[in-house]
């Protein structure tokens, strides 16, 4: 699959997944803009991209992203794809103190900042027949203890490719989303703080998985290229889960 001479956005794109991600697409000739708020982390991607267009901003703050749609027209001239992977998913019970807050901030990373550069750069994706792949989650399709808020930000975010694939598709920009489960990222370091917790978490995931695996970033960079390529054109507004058989497990 090959994005020579293509622009591609990535939010989210100093580590994990969206990193892989980044990297892929530059691998395959694509010109990428990498998004993030960690400036070393986004060096250490921009390495592997050849000369890519680095970010750094938060995209829970309306100016940030309008610059990061302003930086990457002006750098490139135009986009094609358009990930929106950045995300968070702190914990919280809805009976917990903070739940609201914690709710706010999720919505603001997970979901608003999606709506808002999607909006402003989507004239720009009808002019390129382009693409969009928004990185939701398993979660979105089963509910977790303690992440009401998280589930609910990804079948949000679902939903959201849904009708926005329906809005955009008489001008030929496909919208799509790719469902992980989970994925060895440094995200674990966020929601568990112990080495002991982490480990003993992925077993129990592992355990859970119909295939006794868990996946690494590059399966879902894979997928998220075969989704912005010519063999899918006929795919849009669908949602991809890839999770190892954590739902046909029970």
């Amino acid at each position: 699959m090959s994005f020579k001479d293509k622009v591609v956005l990535v939010t989210g794109g100093s580590s994990g997944i969206g990193a892989a991600i980044a990297i892929k697409f530059a691998e395959e000739g694509a010109k990428v803009a990498i998004v993030g708020r960690n400036q070393e982390k986004l060096k250490n991607t921009a390495k592997k991209c050849g000369n890519p267009l680095v970010i750094v901003a938060d995209v829970t703050k309306d100016e940030d992203v309008k610059r990061i749609a302003s930086e990457t027209l002006k750098n490139f001239g135009k986009l094609d794809v358009l990930v929106n992977n950045a995300g968070i998913a702190p914990l919280a019970g809805i009976q917990d103190d903070n739940t609201v807050e914690i709710f706010d901030k999720i919505m603001a990373t997970n979901l608003r900042s999606v709506v808002l550069l999607t909006h402003l750069t989507a004239a720009e994706l009808v002019k390129t027949k382009g693409n969009i792949i928004n990185i939701s989650s398993a979660a979105a399709l089963k509910a977790l203890k303690g992440m009401g808020a998280y589930c609910t930000s990804k079948a949000a975010l679902d939903h959201f490719t849904r009708a926005i694939a329906l809005e955009l598709a008489p001008s030929g920009v496909r919208v799509n989303s790719v469902n992980p489960g989970p994925v060895v990222t440094d995200i674990f370091d966020t929601i568990l703080s112990t080495k002991e917790e982490q480990e003993k978490f992925l077993k129990q995931v592992v355990d859970g998985t119909a295939l006794g695996r868990i996946s690494e970033a590059e399966e879902i960079a894979d997928l998220v290229l075969f989704l912005a390529s010519d063999k899918s054109r006929g795919i849009t507004g669908s949602s991809y889960v890839t999770d190892n058989g954590i739902f046909v497990e029970g």
